[in-house]
């Protein structure tokens, strides 16, 4: 398992788990970010991500992608 932030572009990717608070676990659920959720890192910029899931893509800040644990998807 490795944190989002470190993740490489275009691989999918798994979420194994989420760490943080129970208010930033709240938040990231909300946004549809909870374990074997399946998405993509389309874009880096500085810490910053733009991600896609369910073919939506969202803009997560540094310290949430640190929370979020990833794994390679199973094929």
């Amino acid at each position: 398992m490795m944190p989002l932030s470190l993740c490489d572009k275009d691989t999918p990717l798994q979420i194994a788990k989420i760490t943080g608070g129970e208010k930033m676990r709240t938040r990231l659920a909300e946004l549809g970010f909870f374990p074997q959720a399946k998405l993509v890192v389309r874009q880096k910029i500085a810490e910053n991500l733009i991600v896609e899931m369910k073919g939506t893509r969202l803009a997560i800040d540094a310290s949430m992608a640190r929370r979020i644990l990833m794994e390679e998807c199973p094929q």
